[in-house]
């Protein structure tokens, strides 16, 4: 059975934007309990006998959290690479001091789009200028710097100045990730859904930009995956290398996996290693023994792995059916349904914005 080589450590859905996308649950108030300072510390040292490597501090918004040095310092101490992925509100001058002398390896910034104006209204509240100051703070402090930028109808237009921004502040790599369409983000898909001319446009941009910046920046480019052929593999694969552990204590395979209606398996009932190894929740799509016609005899069920269990189950009700996505399953109509109506120039533009909390 192959090792986690990463842990997504959501040590909190309290958050001071409103993004309609948000990729954390619906039911945000169930997530209140969360984890102590002490329960997440054993959390990690779990996480580095089993075979965890890299650790990500999200959230929410994980500044947000007063013991985020204190878990910091913990991870360095365990020899684990550090990355602190944040909207940057909470990320002051002393803050940011407090975890560089913890340990911290590594910064990723979130920014909604390249003009204040236009990511504050994503964000739902003025925030682009304090990010801007984080990223050159982080920059000072000698930190490897990480921007991403979520795509979708309202920004993916303005995706050459974005890249701009992210040289000028001398970003070491630069996610721009189209919406993935679940949570927050399904229930504003008709409003985010760029169209396939926005796609193909930006496309062409990237393209560009990595021959211009090879070497200097590295520029990673996520399709979204309802103008894809055939479906990205989640996370490597339905556990087999990375793990999510939310708020309360809650483990998944996927950050998504809450939606799914399958046993929970939580820390604060049994450890990472016996969850990772045996709870019917890891095991449910691990491999391919579970796969429907026509991934069971497709050659790529051992690339795509039958595409996302999340989105198989928010498109057909069903988290065992073929990923919609991929052009060979029975329920892909779903989606060319749905990229039709966008270029047909059936639109909504009301957003329902994730609460802040």
């Amino acid at each position: 059975m192959d090792r986690p080589f990463g842990l997504l450590a959501e040590l909190t859905y309290s958050c001071p934007l409103a993004c309609p996308y948000c990729s954390n649950p619906l039911n945000l108030a169930s997530y209140r309990d969360e984890l102590t300072t002490a329960e997440w510390q054993r959390v990690l040292a779990e996480a580095r006998e089993l075979g965890v490597l890299q650790l990500h501090f999200s959230g929410g918004e994980p500044m947000l959290r007063r013991d985020v040095v204190a878990l910091v310092s913990t991870a360095h101490e365990l020899g684990l690479y550090t990355n602190l992925i944040t909207s940057a509100l909470g990320l002051s001058r002393r803050r940011a001091g407090q975890l560089r002398a913890a340990g911290l390896d590594h910064v990723q910034i979130s920014i909604q789009a390249d003009e204040p104006a236009v990511s504050d209204r994503i964000a739902g509240t003025v925030s682009f200028g304090r990010k801007i100051e984080a990223a050159h703070l982080v920059k000072s402090l000698g930190w490897p710097l990480t921007l991403n930028f979520v795509l979708h109808r309202h920004n993916i237009g303005r995706i050459g100045g974005i890249l701009l921004l992210a040289e000028e502040l001398g970003a070491d790599r630069i996610e721009l990730a189209n919406t993935q369409y679940y949570g927050w983000a399904l229930r504003n898909r008709a409003v985010l859904l760029p169209s396939k001319a926005q796609i193909d446009h930006a496309e062409t941009i990237v393209r560009a930009a990595r021959e211009r910046l090879a070497g200097r920046m590295e520029v990673i480019y996520v399709l979204p995956d309802y103008y894809s052929r055939y479906p990205k593999p989640c996370m490597g694969g339905w556990g087999k290398r990375q793990l999510t552990v939310t708020p309360n204590g809650d483990v998944l395979p996927c950050p998504a996996a809450h939606e799914l209606p399958l046993p929970r398996a939580s820390v604060r009932e049994d450890s990472l290693a016996r969850i990772w190894a045996e709870s019917p929740l890891f095991q449910r799509f691990r491999g391919t023994e579970w796969m429907p016609e026509p991934c069971r005899s497709c050659p790529r069920r051992e690339v795509d792995f039958g595409g996302c269990r999340c989105q198989a189950f928010a498109l057909t009700g069903d988290a065992a059916r073929t990923d919609p996505v991929c052009v060979l399953s029975p329920d892909h109509e779903i989606v060319a349904k749905t990229v039709r109506a966008v270029d047909e120039g059936a639109r909504e533009e009301v957003l329902t914005p994730r609460p802040h909390r």
